[in-house]
């Protein structure tokens, strides 16, 4: 990712977030000179299990992973892409992250700071209330599916996955997606081969 890309996606994302927030110019301007934004190559680690961050990242470009190892495995809970944003545990815990945050594209992501968020939310006290929303919808849409997550059965956390985030099926290796789902990837594929024959056997009928 050259300067000139960089340069084109800051404006992009500079552009969506006025557009989004309603921002007045001088919020608009604030913003500006205060984000901080960053390339990191595929396979970058931004964060190990043990380490403390308080910053947190919007994906401009690219895809993140969250995973734990365990036993020597990996175990992905998340993936983050462009319009997301990840922020470590740590914020809340004020301890130690206890997994681990990957590129798996290159990436290019907008950093905040505790140091700016204060000097934002000093200067247009109005963010706090956007910011709140904003945490509250995203934890109820992440219990919600939790929730759903642990009562469905293999193949049906495999058919949700493909229709809430199709995206990342030509994007992630099937390992990350069947760590994802619990699965292991020998299982995701039979899965897959089920299903495609049940769809190939429908249109057969449907004929």
């Amino acid at each position: 990712m050259n300067l000139k890309d960089i340069e084109i996606l800051k404006d992009q994302y500079l552009k969506e977030m006025m557009r989004i927030m309603n921002f007045s110019e001088d919020e608009f301007n604030a913003i500006k000179a205060t984000t901080i934004l960053k390339a990191y190559k595929k396979g970058t680690v931004l964060l190990k299990e043990g380490q403390f961050s308080q910053n947190t990242y919007y994906i401009i470009k690219g895809c993140l992973i969250s995973y734990h190892i365990i036993d020597g495995e990996e175990k992905v809970t998340s993936f983050y892409t462009e319009k997301e944003t990840f922020s470590p545990s740590c914020i809340v815990t004020k301890k130690p992250i206890e997994h681990y945050v990957e590129c798996i594209e290159d990436c290019l992501v907008s950093i905040g700071t505790p140091e700016s968020e204060k000097l934002m939310l000093e200067k247009f006290p109005r963010f706090e209330k956007l910011c709140r929303i904003y945490s509250e919808e995203l934890l109820v849409k992440q219990k919600t599916a939790f929730d759903h997550f642990k009562i469905a059965s293999p193949e049906q956390r495999y058919l949700d996955f493909v229709n809430k985030r199709p995206d990342l099926l030509q994007r992630v290796p099937q390992y990350h997606i069947a760590s994802y789902l619990g699965l292991t990837p020998q299982s995701l594929s039979r899965i897959r081969k089920r299903l495609l024959k049940s769809e190939v056997n429908h249109h057969k009928i449907a004929i």
